[in-house]
């Protein structure tokens, strides 16, 4: 007997929806299977890159419960990688992927090199309010306390370039005294000096906007100073010494901050090679190179910050090691206590309420 045309009709869909069906899933298994596309690395791609904020719980006494925020990952090069790209892919700088991946050229990385991307920090130490600078670490951590949640503070980071070793950028404190989109740079006269010098530029202004102004397109002033926080023409440069003293973010990030930097905002320039934290009770350490030589010695303040953080017995071997390699990530150095655990969660519980 002839099956009827409706009923051959409808088989032949249900197998063509079965087929289709199957041929979707071996193509998702192939997608599985297959490496994603490369990255471009253009100015496109840096402006559309993720940059994570962190909401830190805070204790009784309005200070963070746990001073390490973020987690780290890792990337696998590809042909056509430089460390420096991956860098302002994932909001790192420089300094802080060369020192965590050593050996690795920055320049050719062999493809298939598994990178580690530093991005977990120890918060230094022990303003937790406004904007703060880690001068070693070339980092910025900008710390907001919105209404309404009142047992948490915002924090948001930044990779910066700094001040050459002859042009230190300083310590203290200071207030953003007014921002500037566009500015123009008024040469200082030593630095015009080095201009003449250097290539016979006699120029006494760059306008803003110009492709060559190192101030990018965005500037916040440092009342009391000759110094500011702005972009840069030179985006390599953010997480390197290549500034006259001013800090320098990377152009993406500062157009997306400076918006959220009202005028008044304190600022701390801090020196801190070595910044010890606690998460769940247990104390981590953070070294970074000395860039300025100003510490007499790094293990010594590593025992000590540790030490007023009270995280427990310390692990000696693995301190040794975190110091030597210095590679700027944190390493947990003191497994921490029940009793040190319980006081942290008590401490962040009575602030929520």
């Amino acid at each position: 007997m002839p099956v009827p045309r409706t009923k051959h009709l409808r088989r032949t869909g249900v197998w063509l929806a079965l087929l289709a069906s199957a041929w979707l899933e071996a193509c998702a298994a192939r997608r599985e299977l297959e490496p994603p596309p490369p990255v471009r690395w253009d100015e496109e791609t840096f402006t559309q890159k993720e940059i994570p904020s962190y909401a830190v719980p805070l204790d009784a006494k309005g200070k963070p419960a746990d001073t390490v925020i973020g987690s780290p990952t890792t990337y696998e090069v590809r042909q056509g990688d430089t460390l420096l790209d991956v860098a302002r892919y994932y909001d790192l700088g420089y300094n802080e992927i060369v020192a965590a991946n050593p050996g690795v050229d920055p320049w050719v990385p062999k493809p298939g090199t598994e990178l580690v991307l530093p991005t977990e920090w120890v918060l230094p130490c022990c303003t937790y309010d406004g904007i703060v600078v880690n001068i070693p670490e070339m980092r910025l951590y900008h710390y907001k306390r919105a209404k309404g949640t009142p047992a948490t503070v915002q924090v948001a980071t930044y990779p910066v370039g700094l001040g050459r070793d002859d042009r230190r950028t300083p310590r203290g404190g200071f207030k953003v005294s007014s921002k500037t989109v566009n500015p123009t740079w008024n040469i200082p006269q030593s630095i015009r000096r080095e201009h003449i010098k250097e290539r016979g530029d006699r120029r006494t202004s760059i306008p803003g906007g110009a492709p060559d102004n190192p101030l990018g397109k965005h500037r916040l002033s440092l009342g009391g100073s000759r110094y500011a926080i702005h972009g840069t023409n030179i985006p390599w440069g953010v997480g390197m010494q290549v500034s006259h003293g001013c800090l320098r973010l990377y152009p993406e990030d500062i157009e997306r901050w400076f918006p959220d930097v009202p005028v008044g905002t304190r600022v701390q320039l801090v020196y801190q090679p070595v910044k010890a934290g606690e998460r769940d009770g247990a104390g981590y350490l953070e070294v970074h190179e000395d860039i300025y030589r100003y510490e007499r010695s790094l293990p010594a303040s590593a025992r000590k910050a540790l030490q007023q953080r009270g995280v427990g017995k310390i692990d000696d071997a693995a301190l040794r090691t975190t110091v030597d390699e210095s590679q700027g990530v944190p390493v947990k150095v003191a497994a921490g206590t029940q009793q040190a655990r319980a006081a942290r969660a008590a401490g962040a519980g009575a602030a929520t309420d």
